[in-house]
């Protein structure tokens, strides 16, 4: 055991740690670091004390000793609309670190990493891969919807709309009374839920435990099974690189494609990998999602709230559709194979258990994850679109586009903020066949914040809904719908030529051969060598942009972090 290692060249450490209470005893056991986002930071943290109680117990029940460190995590809902959103992806890196720091200056034998959101279950993800303790994570599950089924994401729609005077201001207020019942993560597949699937995906949590309701005993049971697995693993010194290979990533962007998962997984996954040593990158997420079957019915792009997806049976029912496709010899947390989990899952009463919920709400599995051979579409989820504005690629969740927007061509309406492009949304200054361009948001930017209210803007608006694109070298949130392209690179604050678009500058988007590209200049026509030369001319006259930052983190960030299409993280 290395903490034992570690006790004999550091004198101090036994009595500082007898000051905390701990015996003589307590020092010969494996030590468990228990790493969780606890905190009154928001619904997706608020309740993660009890799970923390209960890996801990978990730990002691299996001979192990538990150490509990905490750092909170931001929100990302509270950080909309104001400069805040800026620190959140940040935030991710430095959590990443700080959990680095926790880890490696009081070395531990093993760990249970406990988070439910956005930035902090990939921030979890990339410190197991960088630390390579023995590791499990927990995740905190996602909140009950609302009455009617109301859920957190249809407020930025509500919200647009009563700007627009189409609903109340009292109205307004009732959903946003009502939105948020419970804690736990957004109830849609937005990127907190996503990132909790993905951690189950690459083998990391306990077989179905992602997604589970916040509030539901069933959760509380599995952080006490968790943190005796950690003692477990670390008898077995089983180390996160041990376990996780290409072939587990692999799987998890199968299940992405399967669940349409957020684009900002498309961040998350590379910089994840990157910390395990692993190589990915657009081209790996647009292959596998080619021809991938999408099978969920869950919002934002369905009809039912994220609870629902464990309901019908969660990550491993899923898997069971996409069984033949999957890498089925990977390892995972469980010390078994994830064919063997599978196998196991099927007589331990965990489907007995889901189906009885579905029951209660009176839905059918099938109305919530179809079928393999009766997919609602057959190419994924995501794209990767290249050309003469994204050389390096840009993201579009093809699977919530307006099929009439798959090939269009659109005139240009760049801005170089997106307070300035959501102001001409609602003053009606854009019109159908525009596509509005917010640039200068990407990692080096501005931090690369979500571009939420102007997705809701459009999506919202009937008249734009299924004739304006939203591009932006910034990125979205995971509840964002419509034609929005994102994570374009290189970024504009780089040179890229999404620096370049001026306004009515012809833009052609095609989902199915994958292009971004500009055809012509002031509204008219022209050829690939005419425009080439356009934006030769226009590179010329570019000048950088002054950082937005001048000290702080987001100095830091935007200092050091790569290009979008290789995760945004810091080098």
């Amino acid at each position: 055991m290395i903490s034992q290692d570690i006790r004999k060249i550091a004198p101090e450490m036994d009595p500082l740690r007898r000051g905390m209470g701990w015996t003589t005893e307590d020092l010969e056991k494996p030590q468990i670091i228990i790493e969780s986002t606890f905190g009154d930071s928001h619904p997706g943290s608020v309740h993660l004390l009890d799970f923390v109680t209960k890996a801990a117990q978990g730990v002691s029940e299996l001979g192990g000793k538990p150490a509990r460190y905490f750092a909170t995590d931001i929100c990302d809902g509270m950080a909309q609309g104001h400069d805040g959103i800026n620190y959140s992806l940040a935030s991710r890196d430095t959590l990443t670190a700080l959990i680095e720091i926790h880890a490696n200056a009081t070395p531990f034998d093993a760990g249970v990493f406990i988070s439910s959101c956005d930035k902090a279950v990939p921030a979890h993800l990339m410190s197991i891969g960088r630390i390579n303790i023995p590791s499990i994570i927990v995740t905190g599950g996602v909140m009950e919807a609302g009455p009617d089924l109301l859920t957190l994401e249809q407020i930025g729609a509500y919200s647009a709309m009563c700007k627009r005077g189409e609903i109340t201001e009292e109205k307004l207020t009732y959903y946003k009374e009502h939105a948020c019942p419970s804690c736990g993560a957004c109830s849609f597949m937005g990127t907190a839920a996503t990132m909790q699937v993905m951690a189950e995906a690459l083998g990391l949590m306990l077989p179905g435990s992602s997604l589970m309701p916040a509030t539901c005993e069933d959760l509380k049971d599995v952080a006490l099974k968790a943190g005796r697995q950690a003692v477990e693993l670390a008898k077995l010194n089983l180390k996160p690189k041990d376990m996780v290979t290409i072939k587990s990533f692999e799987n998890a962007i199968l299940v992405h494609a399967a669940i349409s998962g957020s684009t900002n997984s498309l961040l998350h996954l590379p910089a994840i990998a990157h910390e395990f040593g692993i190589y990915i990158d657009e081209e790996t997420f647009d292959r596998i999602h080619k021809n991938a079957h999408y099978l969920l019915n869950i919002r934002p792009a369905g009809k039912w709230p994220a609870q629902y997806f464990y309901y019908a049976g969660g990550v491993p029912a899923i898997m069971e559709e996409l069984k033949h496709l999957l890498h089925l010899d990977v390892m995972t947390v469980t010390g078994k194979t994830l064919g063997e989990n599978l196998e196991e899952l099927k007589t331990n009463g965990y489907y007995e258990k889901c189906n009885a919920y579905l029951e209660k709400v009176g839905v059918k599995k099938e109305d919530v994850i179809r079928p393999f051979n009766n997919p609602f579409g057959t190419n994924g989820s995501v794209s990767i679109l290249k050309g003469n504005i994204a050389p390096e690629g840009a993201v579009v969740k093809h699977s919530a586009v307006p099929k009439v927007m798959h090939e269009a061509v659109l005139k240009a309406k760049p801005f170089d903020s997106e307070e300035e492009a959501i102001d001409a949304i609602l003053k009606k200054v854009i019109r159908p066949g525009d596509a509005v361009f917010i640039r200068y948001e990407g990692p080096k930017g501005s931090g690369m914040p979500e571009m939420f209210y102007t997705t809701e803007a459009i999506s919202s608006d009937e008249e734009l809904s299924a004739s304006v694109a939203l591009i932006t070298d910034g990125r979205f949130s995971g509840a964002s719908k419509g034609p929005a392209i994102g994570h374009v690179s290189p970024e504009a604050a780089v040179g890229g030529p999404i620096a370049l678009v001026e306004e009515d500058d012809l833009i052609e988007i095609s989902i199915p051969k994958r292009l971004l590209q500009i055809v012509g200049i002031k509204g008219t026509r022209c050829s690939e060598e005419e425009v080439e030369k356009i934006l030769e001319e226009r590179r010329k006259n570019w000048t950088p942009r002054k950082s937005k930052y001048e000290s702080g983190i987001l100095k830091v960030f935007s200092d050091n972090a790569v290009s979008p299409m290789k995760g945004g993280y810091m080098k």
